[in-house]
C-alpha cells in the first residue's frame, strides 16, 4: 500500500450544471449503488493506501464528512481532511498535500497516489493491481501517470503520448498492465487529431491520477514550478489544537500559514505545471474500466430512471432531473435539468437535446460573462 493516497476533491463540477453548482459539485452526486463520486474514491484510496488525505474546499467539508461518516471506525481513523482557504486548480492542492506528508513522516521518503473524486473506476482489484504495479515504478523516482486505452476518438481529454514498443520496451509488466515510457502530453485535440491519435496506437486518455514519492516530487516542483511549493515551505507540522473531529473524522481546521502559502501560490493545474515538463515520467496502461462521467448524456448512462413528478404527454426518450414537478408535450430526445431554488440556491434549469450535453460548458462561459456566477 502507498503510505498516503490523496484524493482531491476541489472544484465547481460545472459539466453537470445545474444539478453540479459551487455549492455541491459532482463528486457528491450519486454516481451507482446509491454511492456519490467521492465515496467510490474513498473505496478506492483506502484499499491503495495506508493514510488517505482529503483536499477539499472548505464550504464543501459537510458533504465529505457525510459520506466519510458511513465508513467503519477503523477506516475513519485513516483519514484526513484540509480545507482549502482558496481554490488555486490542482497543482496547489499536490503540493500542499506533499508537504504535509514530508513534514508529518519526518520522511521524503514516503509515496503517495493521487486520485480524483469524479471518475468511476472497476473492478477494484484490477485498479488494486494497477495501482501495486504504480508504486513499483514510482520507488525507482518516476512521476507515475495511468493511461486508459482510448475507447473512441474523444475531444474532451487529454492524451499521452508513449513511446512504441519497437524503439523502447515496457519497462516492467503485471497483470496485463504495463509501464510504458512517456514521450509527451498533449492536450484536449480537436477531432481530427483525436482520429489520428486513434490510429497511432500509442496515445492513451489521460485519468489525472498520478504516483511518486514525495521527496522526489518536492525536487520536481522546485525545478520545474517554484512559485507554486515555496510558499507551502512557510508550513510547520500541525499542532493536535489545529485539528477538530466531526463523526470520527480529523479535520485540519487550523493550520498556520495554509491561507498565506494559498494567496502566494500559482493557480495552474498539475499536468501544466510539472507532469508535461518531467523528464522521468512513466505511463501504467491501466486495464480497469474507467468513465469519466463529464456531461449529462454520460451521466444518463448511470441513471436510466427520470425524476418521479414528470408528467408526459406525447414525448418520448427524455430524461428528466427536477425536484420540482416537471410536464413535457411534443418533444424528444431531451435532456431536461430544472433546480427549483431549494436550499437557497438560485432556481435553474437546462435543457439540451441528447448528444449535445457537451455544450454545457459553453452555456456556463455565457452565465459568467452575464455577471451571473451566483448561478453556477
Amino acid at each position: 500500500m502507498f503510505n498516503d493516497c490523496l484524493i482531491m476533491a476541489g472544484g465547481s463540477g460545472t459539466r453537470l450544471w445545474p444539478a453540479s453548482n459551487s455549492a455541491l459539485p459532482k463528486q457528491f452526486l450519486p454516481a451507482k449503488n446509491k454511492m456519490s463520486f467521492f465515496s467510490l474514491a474513498l473505496e478506492r484510496a483506502l484499499a491503495a493506501g495506508e493514510r488517505v488525505i482529503i483536499i477539499t474546499g472548505k464550504a464543501h467539508i459537510p458533504h465529505v464528512i457525510t459520506d466519510c461518516a458511513k465508513l467503519s471506525s477503523a477506516d475513519r481513523k485513516r483519514l484526513v481532511v484540509i480545507g482549502e482557504p482558496a481554490a488555486k486548480n490542482t497543482a496547489p492542492a499536490v503540493a500542499c498535500a506533499v508537504i504535509f506528508s514530508v513534514i508529518n513522516q519526518k520522511a521524503e521518503d514516503n509515496d503517495m497516489l493521487v486520485l480524483t473524486s469524479d471518475h468511476i473506476i472497476s473492478p477494484l482489484k484490477k485498479f488494486e493491481s494497477a495501482a501495486g504495479l504504480a508504486k513499483k515504478a514510482a520507488a525507482d523516482n518516476k512521476l507515475v501517470v495511468f493511461g486508459i486505452p482510448p475507447a473512441r476518438p474523444e475531444t474532451g481529454y487529454g492524451y499521452i503520448e508513449t513511446a512504441r514498443t519497437d524503439r523502447r520496451a515496457p519497462v516492467i509488466k503485471n497483470a496485463k498492465n504495463s509501464l510504458l515510457d512517456v514521450m509527451a502530453f498533449h492536450e484536449k485535440p480537436d477531432f481530427k487529431n483525436a482520429e489520428k491519435y486513434i490510429k497511432n496506437g500509442h496515445f492513451f486518455w489521460n485519468s489525472g491520477m498520478f504516483a511518486f514519492k514525495t521527496g522526489f516530487m518536492a525536487d520536481q516542483y522546485n525545478s520545474l514550478a517554484p512559485d507554486v511549493i515555496k510558499p507551502f515551505y512557510n508550513l510547520e507540522k500541525p499542532r493536535k489544537s489545529g485539528y477538530s473531529v466531526l463523526k470520527g473524522v480529523r479535520v485540519l481546521d487550523n493550520w498556520n500559514n495554509l491561507e498565506s502559502a494559498y494567496k502566494k501560490t500559482r493557480n495552474i493545474s498539475f499536468d501544466y505545471a510539472v507532469a508535461e515538463k518531467c523528464d522521468k515520467a512513466v505511463m501504467v496502461r491501466a486495464n480497469f474500466n474507467w468513465i469519466d462521467v463529464g456531461s449529462w448524456d454520460e451521466y444518463i448512462k448511470l441513471h436510466e430512471k427520470t425524476s418521479p413528478d414528470v408528467f408526459s404527454f406525447g414525448s418520448n426518450d427524455c430524461y428528466i432531473d427536477s425536484d420540482i414537478p416537471v410536464a413535457l408535450a411534443g418533444v424528444t430526445d431531451l435532456i431536461v435539468i430544472i433546480r427549483g431554488g431549494k436550499n437557497g440556491r438560485p432556481a435553474s434549469a437546462l435543457i439540451t437535446k441528447k448528444g449535445h450535453s457537451q455544450k454545457v460548458r459553453g452555456v456556463v462561459e455565457i452565465i459568467k460573462k452575464a455577471g451571473k456566477k451566483d448561478m453556477l
